[in-house]
């Protein structure tokens, strides 16, 4: 499917989003929050600009699976390590088995449903992750209201793995060419609730 003007314009305006975020939105935090969510909005904005440059074509790539699991592993990451003190190294942890799972059941032919179950196991728990978690904070009082915009942004996140991993094992949800419209406007949507969630946090 061909990529029209406005998806090139919305995946620009995402990419320009993701590299605020990593230049100036991030500051603030320690460490290793701050190398999770760099690595997870650089990712993004790369993710962008090869989709506006290649087109929708390079989602049929075995690698793009792989590198887009950084995402919500990076971003799951940053979130745990700063709210959940006492889970830190259970779920650095999990974010480095989740990638390395991910990435040998796709470099290595893995027998079944394999493949499909570790990417699913690894998003799900990313992406819940990313979605409660500021609900949570901001809903009990411990982060500001803005901060429930990350787990919108999480949802977001998470609607459009589930289009894609669906897609890539040959039952889409819905018809690829309809995947690939709504995409661009739900990445741009996406980054739109990361950044102003971490602005009000």
């Amino acid at each position: 499917m061909k990529m029209s003007l406005p998806d090139r314009i919305l995946l620009l305006l995402t990419g320009l989003l993701a590299a605020w975020q990593v230049a100036i939105g991030i500051d603030a935090f320690d460490t290793l929050p701050v190398i999770a969510y760099t690595l997870g909005f650089g990712v993004l904005l790369v993710a962008g600009l090869l989709l506006i440059i290649l087109g929708f074509e390079i989602l049929d790539s075995p690698a793009v699976v792989i590198v887009s699991t950084l995402i919500p592993l990076s971003l799951a990451l940053g979130l745990a390590w700063q709210y959940l003190e006492a889970c830190r190294a259970v779920y650095l942890v999990f974010a480095i088995g989740g990638f390395l799972a991910v990435t040998l059941t796709r470099l290595i032919p893995a027998p079944g449903r394999i493949p499909v179950f570790t990417l699913a196991i690894t998003h799900g728990i990313a992406g819940l992750t990313i979605f409660l978690l500021p609900v949570i904070l901001a809903s009990t009082g411990t982060a500001r209201p803005g901060f429930a915009l990350v787990g919108l942004g999480g949802a977001l996140i998470g609607v459009g793995g589930l289009l894609l991993s669906f897609l890539k094992a040959g039952k889409p949800i819905l018809p690829r060419e309809t995947i690939f419209r709504i995409l661009p406007g739900l990445l741009l949507l996406m980054t739109v609730a990361f950044v102003a969630g971490f602005f009000f946090s």
